[in-house]
């Protein structure tokens, strides 16, 4: 059974810096595609920045330049670390495995952002 293990979330001032991380266990193939995706009150989750097989990253606009996401794939582990945090920022941050044809989140972690 995969199972996701989140840690990182917080309370951080405007310009402060977090560090998430996630680590997969129980995946038995290859992981297609590891990352964070997050979702504030009201709107849609939305992606945040995600790993491919091949080490590819993507990042969402929004945190190009502030956010980088790492990966430690002997340990099926992501780390987002995300610099220069604004009050937008402000959601539940989840992690997000895809390996093979199936999907799994983990719990979420809340960051908040103050002004």
């Amino acid at each position: 059974q995969v199972r996701l293990v989140e840690s990182g979330g917080g309370l951080v001032q405007a310009g402060g810096s977090l560090r998430l991380s996630c680590a997969a266990s129980g995946v038995t193939s290859s992981i297609n595609l590891m990352g964070w995706f997050r979702q504030a009150p009201g709107k849609e989750r939305e992606m945040v920045a995600v790993v491919n097989g091949l080490g590819r990253t993507d990042y969402a606009a929004f945190v190009k330049g502030r956010f980088t996401l790492s990966r430690d794939v002997a340990k099926n582990t992501v780390y987002l670390q995300m610099n220069s945090l604004k009050p937008e920022d402000t959601a539940v941050y989840y992690c997000n495995v895809r390996p093979a044809l199936e999907q799994y989140w983990g719990q979420g972690t809340q960051v908040t952002v103050s002004s």
